[in-house]
């Protein structure tokens, strides 16, 4: 028998040698999922050997090393206080991203539409938070949907959540008080700079090519006509792309335009307002 102490010592020290960012943190997270139990949980309910366990950690730390996301090898991630479902059709979802869910949530909303859900996770947890909401996530890829589904049925939304395949706002119906959306933004120049492991998912999810901003000029042209009158709108940017997607959402007719910044200081949501007499 091998012990868990020293395999995973070993498994960080395998990461690290791969180039890994974070070799200890991938380590303790993939030895949590083969010991079915939370990486927090490690400190306290290590058990002191393997065992059976020995060669799913094995093969677990050889894919992280192949540069395999964490995700796509335990199937999950957590975000915002749940576990979501992740698979290869989906992007995964980051920390960063929470931000524009605290967004959402600084205002009120009953009606929320998030475009280009995913793995449902900005939708679901927006809908999470405030039982007497509801909303329709749409994507373009039926495989995300599916993803999304199962991750609606696990946090029991069936009743709060419909999805949707929808090109953007093409099959929208409706207006909203609150659209979300974490759009595909890396510029076709930056696509070559990604590691290995971000290459990895989904092209559409992560780049629309060229200068990264045409989901928000398409985002832009369609939200004052899907919002309700002072209707707010919230997305996800590149850290670089701030003034750029404010100058567009203000050339649409939006207004209130503002940034919000993630817990490093960078630029990541731009937050805007329908008018608030319909137009």
């Amino acid at each position: 028998m091998t012990e868990t102490r020293l395999a995973l010592a070993q498994a960080v020290a395998d990461l690290r040698a791969a180039g890994i960012d974070d070799p200890a943190r991938d380590a303790r997270w993939l030895l949590a999922h083969v010991l079915g139990m939370t990486p927090d949980r490690l400190s306290i309910d290590m058990p002191a050997d393997l065992g059976g366990a020995e060669p799913a950690f094995g093969e677990a730390i050889a894919r992280r090393a192949a540069r395999e996301p964490v995700s796509h090898i335990t199937g999950r991630r957590f975000f915002w206080g749940q576990l979501f479902h992740v698979t290869p059709d989906v992007l995964d979802p980051r920390p960063e991203t929470e931000e524009l869910v605290a967004e959402g949530l600084s205002g009120p909303f009953t009606r929320v539409l998030d475009l280009g859900t995913g793995s449902g996770c900005i939708l679901l947890s927006l809908l999470a938070e405030r039982e007497a909401a509801t909303g329709l996530g749409v994507d373009l890829s039926p495989e995300a949907l599916a993803v999304a589904e199962r991750n609606r049925t696990e946090l029991e939304l069936e009743e709060q959540a419909e999805l949707a395949v929808s090109d953007w706002f093409a099959g929208v119906e409706g207006r909203f008080d609150l659209i979300v959306s974490n759009p595909p933004y890396i510029t076709e120049a930056e696509m070559a700079e990604l590691a290995p492991e971000v290459r990895r998912e989904p092209a559409m999810a992560l780049t629309p090519g060229g200068d990264g901003l045409s989901a928000y000029r398409l985002i832009a042209a369609g939200a004052v006509a899907h919002l309700s009158p002072g209707g707010r709108l919230a997305v996800e940017i590149g850290w670089r792309q701030g003034e750029d997607v404010v100058e567009i959402f203000r050339a649409a007719g939006l207004e209130e335009i503002g940034i919000r910044t993630d817990l490093d200081g960078r630029d990541r949501v731009v937050r805007a307002r329908a008018p608030h007499s319909p137009v």
